[in-house]
């Protein structure tokens, strides 16, 4: 082997979760190196062209507070913004953006290009070297051996992929790239426990053989209504294409239920277990069988393509059978397709296997991000991406690891769910995973987690001013509001223009805002708008006046979720001698490890009255220590 150059940390691939872990180490200071397949995939989208969503438009801002690139790329490369879920409350208020694949690829390679102290390699590393349970560094398939502190894998779908269509399979990852199938064999060598997941995208499709005359238009928001995602983004976002909804029939139904056993996923041809968020045409049609049609997001790959995807019509049906179920539909009758849906199988960690920085807790300096750890879609990846990147650097530059208890962020609550309660599927994160969700807002990520970035060293000069400007103008803001007495007349004319009934008398300014029906634009008619406020954080302020009891009443819950969070369970704790402990609940406390006596709560299996025998003998352990000394 020819010994190639020596690293702090290593990135093992360059997709989402690689980008977010290499920039973030680089940032820190470490000698940081990045491989990937191939240079021309770095932060490829095989599958939906978009970014954001429900839920995952706040681990977007999160990552994005934190110092991360993603925000900052979905808004270079947006052609279409839309906040979703407006008539409900501002607690899962979600931004998506329809991104150009092809310029978030260009957006995201330049990016690491230019970061400092970052190598990039474009090589297949087909083993881990690994000495007394301590990562040593990496090999290349072309022998090059390279020596690093500490280890991020970030594969994706890659790892032993498989791809799927009817009775037809290939070892592949994803877009026609190479499965990644040695390195496999070299972490189930070092005992990390690997089990297989399965995905699935729709097909490609030329613009020209749709008919969208016959399609439910979906345009973007009013461009005066349009945020961004990054805190740092200055210039507008605008919408640059239409969306269109197709819609599938009895007729498609029928066709492929007709062939339901030409299917991998039921033929039993695949053996990794599928998203149970996001199913296949083929799921929907069986678990749903009552449903007369489901529908079909017609989106744009790219300002420069005539490709379109299907989104919410994956499939591993044969191609035979695919053209027959998507011409059944209507503006489909005549469709092109490009590229025909197909299933990928990979591998992938037990995520209970990794401690809640991310580190294995089989070889020391190993860290998981991404698909590997059992997630799926690009936000999750990017944040867990973030997250294992900025511990890898830390650990390898010798200072404290960062730890997000989950009432901190959507980003806490991730990766709390995988290391505490595992994955029986590939998971996703959606707003009801988080009870502190009207709290974790995507408008607050700033203040939430921008002053860690900023301790954590990957805040940067300028974030941290506009930061402070931000926070600054808000403060300002809210006194004005306080102070500010609204005269009745003024707001009572304010409101007959708006069509509402007018209030009976003036105010307080942030009194008459916790009315439903005054806005912050209304009131700015009657008072003016503050200085620097912008719509986002007129919106910002509005839902921290209106929600106040509700947020305060959280605030309390996190106050008492952290003090059983600062109860620190030792590394080596034995529950073996716990006989008050059930046997379930000590097999998965030392399968498990946690960290802390909140932790311990949420592990599936542990009762309330195991809690209070663990909380009993870690006072009596800390007293028995206390004596010692």
């Amino acid at each position: 082997m020819n010994h190639l150059g020596d690293y702090d940390v290593i990135v093992i691939g360059a997709g989402h979760a690689g980008i977010e872990a290499a920039h973030a180490a680089a940032v820190l200071g470490a000698r940081t190196a990045v491989f990937t397949m191939s240079l021309d995939a770095v932060g490829n989208m095989p599958c939906n062209p978009s970014i954001g969503g429900t839920a995952k438009g706040t681990l977007v801002r999160e990552v994005d507070a934190l110092g991360g690139l993603m925000g900052l790329a979905a808004d270079a490369t947006a052609l279409q913004s839309r906040m979703l879920n407006r008539g409900k409350g501002p607690a899962v208020h979600a931004l998506r953006v329809q991104t150009d694949r092809k310029k978030y690829n260009a957006w995201m390679k330049h990016a690491l290009e230019l970061t400092p102290g970052l190598a990039i390699y474009q090589a297949e590393v087909v083993s881990i070297q690994i000495e007394n349970g301590q990562v040593k560094g990496v090999v290349t398939q072309l022998n090059g051996e390279y020596g690093a502190k500490c280890v991020v894998i970030a594969t994706g779908t890659n790892l032993g992929g498989k791809i799927f269509v009817g009775d037809a399979w290939y070892a592949s990852g994803p877009d026609g790239m190479h499965a990644s199938n040695a390195l496999t064999e070299s972490l189930r060598a070092a005992g990390l426990p690997l089990r297989r997941f399965k995905t699935g995208t729709p097909a490609r499709v030329h613009r020209r053989s749709i008919d969208f005359d016959k399609l439910e238009r979906q345009p973007g928001d009013p461009e005066e209504t349009l945020q961004p995602f990054s805190f740092m983004t200055t210039q507008p976002v605008r919408n640059l294409v239409d969306c269109y909804i197709a819609y599938t029939n009895p007729e498609t139904h029928k066709i492929i239920l007709d062939n339901i056993q030409r299917s991998p996923l039921y033929g039993g041809m695949i053996e990794g277990v599928g998203p149970r968020y996001c199913p296949s045409i083929e799921d929907k049609v069986v678990r749903f069988a009552g449903k007369d049609r489901h529908p079909i997001f017609v989106e744009p790959c790219g300002e420069n393509t005539e490709e379109m995807y299907l989104q919410g019509a994956s499939s591993s049906l044969p191609e035979d059978v695919q053209n027959a179920f998507y011409h059944s539909i209507v503006g489909f009758e005549h469709l092109e397709i490009l590229r025909p849906a197909y299933a990928i199988e990979y591998d992938c960690v037990d995520p209970t296997s990794l401690a809640p920085t991310l580190e294995s807790r089989q070889v020391e300096g190993l860290y998981g991000a991404g698909q590997f750890n059992g997630t799926s879609g690009y936000e999750e990846a990017a944040a867990q991406g973030l997250l294992a990147g900025l511990n890898a650097a830390r650990r390898a530059l010798g200072k404290e690891q960062l730890v997000l208890p989950r009432q901190t962020s959507y980003l806490g609550t991730l990766v709390d769910d995988l290391v505490t309660k595992g994955v029986m599927d590939p998971y996703r994160m959606m707003t009801s995973r988080s009870e502190y969700r009207l709290t974790l807002r995507q408008d607050n990520a700033d203040t939430r987690l921008t002053p860690i970035g900023r301790e954590y060293g990957l805040v940067s000069d300028e974030r941290w001013a506009r930061y402070e400007e931000t926070r600054r103008v808000l403060e300002a803001e809210r006194a004005r509001l306080h102070e500010t007495h609204v005269k009745t007349a003024p707001l009572q004319a304010a409101m007959e223009a708006a069509g509402l009934t007018p209030a009976q008398q003036g105010g307080l300014a942030d009194e008459l805002l916790r009315r439903p029906e005054i806005n912050y634009s209304l009131m700015a008619q009657v008072i003016g708008w503050g200085e620097g406020v912008t719509p986002m954080l007129a919106e910002r302020i509005e839902t921290e006046i209106k929600y106040a009891g509700y947020i305060a009443r959280q605030d309390r819950m996190i106050r008492d979720m952290a003090r059983r969070e600062k109860t620190l369970i030792p590394a080596g704790f034995q529950y073996e001698g716990l006989t008050g402990l059930t046997l379930e609940a000590r097999e998965k406390l030392n399968k498990i490890r946690p960290r802390s006596l909140g932790q311990a709560g949420r592990i599936p299996g542990v009762s309330p009255s195991d809690l209070a025998q663990l909380s009993i003998a870690l006072a009596a352990a800390q007293k028995k220590e206390a004596s010692h000394d």
